[in-house]
């Protein structure tokens, strides 16, 4: 056992060395690391903040033509909505005076095909119900007068002879 404690010693020694070259590479491994690490923040320093200032340079002249477009395009907005207001106004003023156009006019040709209708009844009444009557009548005058002619003919002639007269059937 005696023997074992310097061989214990001497792993322990050698994992010891073992552990620090480790920790010394990976202080070197870091080191360059680092080194790469700082190398490429200065490039991006040296070219990204250029780009930087030129954007926040051009965005600080913008600024006031933007605003100006805000402005405008609200106050065209405005404008716009304004417009809209009066056109749907308009446009439904014109619906209401149309709608009330059409009551109106169908009103009127109503009131037109009553009075039309009236007349007609009227005008039958009035005048083609006598005239009628007095055509009926001058019928029954002409067939009388045919009548008596055609008698006077018959006592002359044969009473044999006598035909019917197609206004004689009116009279049955």
């Amino acid at each position: 056992m005696e023997n074992l404690l310097p061989l214990f010693i001497a792993v322990t020694a050698a994992a010891v060395v073992l552990q620090a070259s480790i920790l010394v590479g990976m202080y070197v491994a870091m080191r360059k690391s680092s080194a790469r690490m700082e190398a490429l923040a200065e490039e991006v320093k040296s070219k990204a903040l250029p780009t930087l200032d030129s954007t926040q340079a051009m965005i600080n002249e913008l600024r006031p033509q933007l605003a100006t477009i805000a402005e405008n395009l609200a106050e065209v907005t405005t404008t716009v909505r304004y417009q809209v207001q009066r056109v749907d106004a308009t446009v439904n003023d014109i619906i209401d005076r149309s709608r009330l156009q059409v009551i109106r006019t169908d009103e009127l040709l109503t009131r037109t095909l009553d009075r039309v209708e009236e007349t007609t009844e009227v005008v039958q009444k009035t005048v083609v119900s006598p005239v009628r009557q007095f055509a009926g009548l001058i019928q029954g005058v002409t067939a009388g007068i045919e009548f008596l002619f055609a008698s006077r003919r018959r006592n002359g002639g044969s009473r044999e002879s006598r035909r019917a007269v197609p206004q004689d059937e009116m009279f049955i």
